[in-house]
């Protein structure tokens, strides 16, 4: 990867714009919606945001806040599938897409999404349990 302050180059201010278009598409949403509850929607955005600012070279408030990020083990009750992967993403493609962040940082961003949101993927499709 080139080096580049993707932090730097995205500031506290993209990275909100980022995640807030994120959540603003969950909610309605039949696959990914259930996994967020509403009472918790504001928290779960503002840890996305404090975890990605942390992640790519900001302040490090999630790690203060909530000790080493522990993906994997924090997202084991969600059940996670390639269908519920790919929502994901096309929501996070459409929320960077609306963010406008600078090429190069969203590059790497993206790159990152790709990879973890793969890695996240805790549980085989089951039949006939694919929303659209």
């Amino acid at each position: 990867m080139d080096d580049i302050d993707v932090f730097a180059a995205v500031g506290e201010d993209g990275f909100a714009r980022l995640v807030a278009a994120f959540y603003r598409q969950v909610p309605t949403d039949g696959l990914l919606g259930p996994m967020y509850p509403k009472e918790d929607l504001a928290g779960a955005e503002q840890r996305l945001r404090d975890y990605l600012v942390y992640r790519f070279g900001g302040p490090a408030r999630y790690i203060e806040e909530r000790g080493h990020p522990r993906l994997r083990m924090r997202h084991f009750p969600f059940p996670i599938t390639q269908a519920s992967r790919d929502r994901w993403m096309q929501f996070m493609d459409a929320a960077l897409k609306e963010a406008a962040l600078p090429a190069e940082a969203e590059k790497h961003i993206r790159e990152f999404f790709e990879g973890m949101s793969t890695f996240m993927i805790n549980r085989l499709e089951e039949q006939g349990t694919q929303q659209q």
